[in-house]
């Protein structure tokens, strides 16, 4: 383990050496601490003992595999940012519509600078943003308590589900194009695809069920109203 750096440990889950070593590299160079685990159950143990900020969990594990892991850690209640890496596209729409609660993904070969980028962009995501209180609908959003409810009932999202609902209510009746979510949401360009932004968004649904705002505007993307 290498010692937490100023942003904070990162827990990488692992269990090819080769990568986890490039993934720590680029981690330290950005200013995190970071701890490798190569198995599911080693990855448990360490976010209880460890409480990184986040977690860069690969899917392909043997034993316990990152699906599994994921879904521990979210019943549990813990909402430590998570990163899925995985081989394939389809497979992350299939898990995220599983609602298991990863805040983003990146695919093999991927880009360690990319992959750190998106670990700030999750991370800034949650640090905190200033007072403020949204209401459209049924649904309420506090901002600084990151907390959402649907009518009257609280409802746990993700970072990234909660920021996307937050840039949808924050203007009302605006219609946003699916580029225009990703970038602002993720903090990047399309290049990881709109289909990203499409999955999100059914999730967010799913969640807020009958009080949800959110409306598709067919050829464009999204409202809330």
């Amino acid at each position: 383990m290498t010692a937490p750096a100023g942003r904070g440990l990162v827990l990488v889950v692992e269990d090819e050496a080769a990568i986890a070593d490039l993934i720590v590299r680029y981690l330290k160079r950005d200013g995190f601490g970071a701890h490798v685990e190569s198995s599911g159950e080693g990855a448990l143990a360490a976010v209880r003992r460890l409480r990184p900020v986040a977690v860069v969990l690969d899917i392909g594990l043997s034993g316990m595999d990152g699906v599994e892991v994921c879904r521990t850690m979210r019943s549990a209640g813990d909402w430590t940012p998570v990163l899925f890496v995985t081989a394939r596209d389809d497979e992350v729409d299939r898990l995220v519509g599983l609602e298991l609660g990863a805040d983003d993904y990146v695919t093999k070969p991927f880009s360690p600078r990319e992959l750190a980028a998106r670990v700030r962009t999750v991370l800034r995501r949650a640090a905190g943003p200033p007072a403020e209180v949204l209401a459209i609908g049924a649904v309420r959003v506090d901002v600084a308590q990151r907390k959402v409810w649907a009518s009257g009932t609280e409802v746990s999202l993700t970072s990234t589900e909660f920021d996307l609902l937050t840039e949808l209510a924050r203007q009302p009746g605006r219609v946003f194009e699916r580029g225009q979510l990703l970038s602002a949401v993720w903090g990047y360009e399309a290049s990881a695809g709109t289909r990203t932004v499409d999955v999100h968004i059914a999730q967010l649904r799913a969640k807020l069920g009958d009080s949800s705002p959110i409306r598709t505007v067919r050829g464009v993307g999204y409202a809330a109203s």
